[in-house]
């Protein structure tokens, strides 16, 4: 699943997976389950880390860690303008965050990871 961002935000436009910041006194996991629910009003659970990835923008640095997880509901546009399922095949015919780059060519090398 991607989601895309907001045409007002930082990025706009482009696509990306879902997520954001851990909050102090809270796991990666249970920031990802928070986000979700902020963010898609969906119950995410997450399972082993997929892999991990440290991005500099010329206005920030992000470290992001995805991980194979399972959702519950039905995502809904809550914050983000577009979501998508996509397959791995289907990666080009999207236009990314920078940050995302490497983890797209792990998800063509080593296929769409399994819940």
């Amino acid at each position: 699943m991607i989601c895309q961002r907001p045409a007002h935000k930082t990025r706009g436009l482009l696509w990306e997976f879902v997520g954001g910041k851990v909050e102090p006194g809270e796991s990666k996991q249970q920031a990802l389950a928070r986000e979700c629910c902020e963010e898609l009003g969906a119950k995410v659970t997450a399972g082993e880390i997929f892999m991990q990835l440290v991005h500099s923008y010329p206005d920030m640095t992000v470290e992001l860690t995805l991980f194979h997880a399972a959702i519950e509901g039905e995502p809904k546009l809550l914050e983000h303008n577009d979501i998508r399922w996509i397959r791995v095949d289907e990666i080009d015919q999207y236009n990314f965050c920078p940050a995302d780059v490497e983890i797209l060519a792990a998800l063509k090398e080593r296929g769409a990871p399994k819940c």
